[in-house]
């Protein structure tokens, strides 16, 4: 039952976390097109914008790893 539940955390850790950030990049992605239709200068502004968002999963991932490693005495 512990190793169950251990392995429910770190799915929401990393399952929420990419939710986030699907739901951010999809925005900053619209946002940022529109941007660069109207002035093609503002693509690489764009670019990096929608990957800050992706830190978020890494950062689920980090946290889903210390859940299953940390927590289960490995």
């Amino acid at each position: 039952m512990e190793i169950g539940l251990i392995a429910v955390g770190a799915g929401l850790a990393v399952g929420l976390a990419a939710l986030g950030t699907g739901y951010a990049q999809g925005h900053i992605g619209s946002a940022g097109m529109g941007a660069v239709a109207e002035k093609r200068e503002m693509f690489s502004m764009a670019l990096i914008l929608l990957a800050i968002p992706e830190t978020m999963v890494i950062l689920g991932f980090a946290v889903a790893a210390m859940i299953i490693f940390l927590l289960r005495g490995g």
